[in-house]
C-alpha cells in the first residue's frame, strides 16, 4: 500500500509532462500539414540539381524555332 503514495503522484506528473508537451507540439504547428511531407516524398526529382540545369540549357538550345 505505501508504493500507491509513490505511484500516484508520479503518474500525476507523467500526464502533465505528457499535455505539457502535446500543448507544445500544437502550438508550434506540428500539426498543421498532416499530407504535404507524403506528398513532397511522392513528387521528388530524382536528379541532381546541377544535370537539371543542363538539361534545361541544352534542351532550349535544342528546341528553337529556326524561323525566328
Amino acid at each position: 500500500m505505501e508504493i500507491m503514495y509513490l505511484l500516484i503522484p508520479v503518474s500525476v506528473v507523467l500526464v502533465f509532462l505528457i499535455a505539457l508537451i502535446f500543448w507544445w507540439s500544437i502550438k508550434s504547428g506540428q500539426f498543421d500539414d498532416l499530407e504535404g511531407p507524403g506528398y513532397r516524398i511522392l513528387m521528388d526529382d530524382d536528379q541532381p540539381p546541377e544535370s537539371r540545369a543542363k538539361e534545361a540549357v541544352s534542351g532550349a538550345n535544342e528546341h528553337k524555332d529556326p524561323a525566328l
